[in-house]
C-alpha cells in the first residue's frame, strides 16, 4: 500500500542532504514502539518532488509531494492516522493531504522508474565497504539477493523466476553521490527492468530495491 502525501511550501531552506530529516519524520509517524525500527525495512519512500535549487539549498515554493509504501497494510493505515495527528515535517513543511493507493496488478509490467536512487553495498573481507552501480556486472545478482532476504523475512516464497537489471539503454542514467549523516554513498539513477511473478513485483513496488530503503533509497514507481 502506498501513501502519496502532499505538503505545504517550505518556510526554511531545505538542505540538500535532507534525508535524515525525512527519516526522523517517518519514525515519528511510525511510532517508537513499532517493530519496523529493528527489522529489515519492508517499506520504502521517495525523495521530495517539485523542489528547486535556491542557492545552497532547496525549496518547494508551490508545495511538494512524496510517497511512502508499506508491505504491511496495517502499518500503512496506522501511519496514515499518525500523519493526520502530527502533520508537521521539517523546514516549515507540513503534510496537507494523503492519497491512499492500493498495490496495483503488475503482471504485465516490467519497466519501473526510480523515485529515489538505488544503493547497493557489500562488506569486503577487510571490513571496508564496496558500492555497486549499474556499471558492475554482479549488481543484478546482489539486488536479487537483498530482495530474497526480505521476502524470506516477510514469509513469502522465493520467486526463482525473478530477474532484476538496470535499463542501461536509458540515455539519462547517471551515477551520483548521496550524503546521509555526513557519509557519501555512491548510487545509481537509472530505471530498472523487473521480470518475475506478480506478487514479487508487488513486493518490490512496496519495499524498494537495494540497500538502505529505510533511509529513502531504492523507491520505485
Amino acid at each position: 500500500m502506498r501513501l502519496i502525501i502532499k505538503t505545504t511550501p517550505n518556510t526554511v531552506p531545505i538542505p540538500f542532504d535532507y534525508q535524515s530529516k525525512m527519516v526522523g519524520t517517518l519514525h515519528k509517524w511510525i511510532g517508537k514502539d513499532n517493530d519496523l525500527h529493528d527489522n529489515l525495512s519492508l517499506y520504502s519512500f521517495s525523495f521530495l518532488h517539485n523542489t528547486e535549487r535556491r542557492g545552497n539549498a532547496l525549496a518547494c515554493p508551490k508545495g511538494s509531494y512524496f510517497f511512502i509504501s508499506f508491505y504491511d497494510e496495517f502499518v500503512a493505515k496506522s501511519v496514515c492516522g499518525s500523519i493526520l495527528e502530527m502533520p508537521e515535517m521539517f523546514c516549515g513543511i507540513t503534510a496537507t493531504d494523503i492519497v491512499i493507493e492500493a498495490t496495483p496488478d503488475l503482471t504485465e509490467r516490467e519497466l519501473f522508474r526510480l523515485a529515489s536512487p538505488v544503493f547497493v553495498k557489500r562488506k569486503n573481507p577487510d571490513g571496508t565497504l564496496k558500492f555497486y552501480t549499474y556499471e558492475d556486472s554482479e549488481v543484478s545478482d546482489l539486488l536479487k539477493e537483498t530482495i530474497f532476504t526480505k521476502m524470506k523475512n516477510a514469509g513469502l516464497p522465493i520467486d526463482e523466476s525473478l530477474d532484476i537489471r538496470f535499463d542501461t539503454s536509458y540515455s539519462g542514467k547517471k551515477i551520483k553521490m548521496v550524503t546521509y549523516n555526513g557519509i557519501k554513498n555512491k548510487v545509481s539513477v537509472c530505471p530498472v527492468i523487473i521480470s518475475g511473478q506478480n506478487y514479487t513485483k508487488q513486493f518490490i513496488w512496496n519495499v524498494g530495491l537495494g540497500n538502505s530503503t529505510g533511509i529513502g533509497l531504492g523507491a520505485i514507481c
